[in-house]
């Protein structure tokens, strides 16, 4: 990468996060290329390359004569403001996604501090089912599933499981907490996960994952 490029790179990372920080608004007109030369202390060229980027993504939008402007269409918000208001059919279809990858990793790569920390978690899910506790559980639960993600050994997906972890205690909050019935039902699917990725069995493990989310409702 020569070095136009990687100050381009810097350039658009700075002017997105200007975006998300709501210093340039959607449908606003950002500087102009002599302003933002001096704003990011590069030349021409740099700042050419780089809205010429912005614009394929469809980020910013160049209206000739007029000047650059931020599409009204850009998301500025949060990937954790974005998640919450997903439709939690959207979430599942993109958690099956990560949680195949992750169980697979899980299989391949925990360690016995890992299994250790999945069956804490699987023991105390088991627990707060017997005792009826709905707020035990779930937490227990989404603590079960995040030792995994950290078993792994991706630190990217065990973060992007973690932004998960709020939605997924929100649809739990709203479902109905005086039954402990969903969690005692898949109980066992959980065990058989756990069992699955101890044993080193990625087949079994994301068969047994599938299962579960089959189950989520």
């Amino acid at each position: 990468m020569d070095q136009t490029s990687k100050l381009s790179n810097r350039v658009i990372n700075a002017i997105q996060k200007d975006i998300s920080q709501g210093i340039y608004k959607p449908g606003q007109k950002i500087p102009t290329e002599p302003e933002l030369m001096v704003q990011y202390a590069v030349g021409r060229s740099t700042i050419r390359e780089a809205i010429k980027t912005l614009a394929m993504s469809g980020i910013l939008r160049v209206q000739q004569g007029s000047g650059t402007y931020v599409n009204e269409s850009v998301q500025t918000e949060s990937l954790d403001q974005r998640l919450r208001r997903a439709d939690f059919e959207e979430i599942n279809q993109v958690r099956r996604m990560l949680d195949y990858e992750i169980v697979k990793l899980a299989a391949q790569h925990h360690t016995q501090a890992a299994l250790t920390d999945m069956k804490k978690y699987l023991d105390l899910r088991k627990k707060a089912i017997l005792g009826q506790q709905y707020h035990d559980c779930m937490e227990a639960d989404i603590a079960f599933h995040m030792a995994i993600a950290k078993a792994s050994g991706n630190h990217v997906l065990a973060d992007l499981y973690r932004s998960f972890t709020a939605v997924i205690r929100d649809f739990f909050a709203k479902r109905d907490t005086e039954s402990i019935s969903h969690f005692a039902i898949s109980h066992h699917l959980h065990e058989q996960l756990f069992e699955a990725i101890k044993s080193g069995n990625i087949k079994l493990s994301r068969q047994a994952m599938e299962d579960i989310l089959d189950n989520n409702y």
